[in-house]
């Protein structure tokens, strides 16, 4: 939609040559937006890491590096966890940190096996925050059948930290016959998306600001590797993984329409979003869309497999909601649309700032 009209998908394509003059991306000074996941995350990673740092494994920008040793294809990925605040309904950010990384493994088609995680405290972080989470660190890599092997603690002053901040790295292993990578999107691949859409940001969202409604909100936090094991029984021959954290399910699938060069199109009515969650979006101005998520996956699979991995994945209990939410298309390359509710055709950019700070 541009200047309140709806536009078909052809003029979408027509309107890729303008560019506006907002946001602006020079900037001189770090902003909450860089870490987002949206624009401005991509600019900072594209104009400062890559530019310095890229070589074959970080050029793939994907949720791990996957690598061969005498043989045996592993994925490693490593992740940092600033959730505010550190605890919130049903999870907590030691169970945020564990699976969040055990989910970075499973997107690169990995079983997760050995996790490090380092703490840093702050001073005056009260000992029993401290003991429940490292309890349920505890309990998550019990329930993703992984074992912490390393570690690290830091305390800073008071103030230089707030509460608690979480690292983890993780390693795993690549079966044979795998091979996920966000460049084999192809024409026609079906848009699989495993769950109910934004539960993880609203529940932080709500948590945070004291907001009350009549249903609690609960985040969706989960470890997804049994669920990719299951949709393996079906076929390994499944084209991209994601799983939509930081910047929501938008800008998942405008990283992977850049990166393999074709167009996405989604069907807003068959996007799954639970009742409760879409009213508390629509209260605080939030697109579901844009809302981080720690619980569900989107797979890109060819279209004769689709419903095989779909059915397989409604079997799982981290997939029962699971639907085909769209498809890879020729037209409007590097661009996601979206058909509404109403039935027009609406471009879903990525997040050019920042909807929702401290979510993960």
């Amino acid at each position: 939609m541009i200047d309140g009209k709806t536009m078909d998908v052809n003029e979408v394509d027509s309107a890729q040559g303008f560019t506006c003059p907002l946001p602006i991306n020079n900037h001189e000074r770090i902003l909450l937006a860089h870490g987002g996941g949206g624009k401005l995350t991509q600019d900072l990673i594209q104009k400062i890491f890559l530019l310095q740092l890229k070589n074959e494994f970080l050029l793939q920008l994907h949720d791990g590096a996957v690598f061969s040793i005498n043989g045996s294809r592993l994925a490693f990925t490593t992740d940092s966890f600033v959730v505010d605040p550190i605890f919130f309904p049903g999870r907590d950010i030691g169970m945020l940190a564990v699976n969040g990384t055990v989910n970075d493994l499973a997107m690169c088609g990995a079983r997760p096996l050995y996790l490090s995680i380092a703490f840093i405290l702050e001073e005056g972080c009260p000992m029993h925050d401290v003991r429940r989470v490292v309890s349920s660190v505890q309990e998550a890599a019990k329930k993703a059948e992984v074992i912490i092997v390393t570690g690290d603690t830091k305390v800073v002053e008071r103030g230089k930290c707030d509460k608690m901040f979480i690292n983890t790295s993780g390693i795993g292993v690549i079966e044979p016959g795998v091979d996920i990578n966000s460049r084999r999107a192809r024409q026609g691949d079906k848009v699989i998306l495993s769950g109910r859409i934004a539960n993880h940001g609203i529940a932080v969202m709500s948590t945070r600001e004291g907001l009350e409604f009549e249903t609690e909100l609960r985040s969706d936090c989960a470890p997804l590797h049994g669920l990719v094991e299951a949709m393996f029984h079906v076929t390994k021959d499944i084209h991209v993984l994601r799983d939509p954290t930081r910047g929501g399910v938008a800008s998942a699938l405008n990283e992977i329409a850049a990166s393999a060069r074709v167009g996405i199109h989604l069907h807003e009515t068959t996007i799954p979003i639970a009742e409760e969650v879409e009213g508390a979006c629509e209260i605080l101005g939030f697109d579901p869309l844009y809302v981080a998520n720690e619980g569900i996956l989107l797979a890109l699979v060819a279209p004769k497999e689709a419903d095989l991995v779909l059915a397989a994945m409604r079997k799982h209990h981290h997939g029962l909601h699971a639907r085909i939410i769209g498809e890879v298309v020729r037209q409007h390359t590097g661009v996601v649309t979206m058909k509404t509710k109403i039935g027009g055709t609406r471009v879903v950019d990525m997040l050019s700032g920042e909807q929702l700070p401290r979510i993960c």
